[in-house]
């Protein structure tokens, strides 16, 4: 379960990066992307802490 959170984390931010770097940092694309990361991240947080 974890390993997969931190795969989608992975995944997630290489395309948040590819679209900042296509279509910047301010695009709908990449904030949406950013909001995702940030999701996942505390998704991955909060059941790390569960342990």
């Amino acid at each position: 379960m974890m390993e997969t959170i931190l795969k989608k984390v992975e995944l997630t931010r290489e395309k948040m990066i590819q679209a900042a770097l296509e279509k910047g940092v301010s695009h709908k694309e990449t904030i949406q992307l950013s909001e995702e990361l940030d999701r996942l991240l505390n998704e991955y947080e909060t059941k790390e802490k569960l342990k």
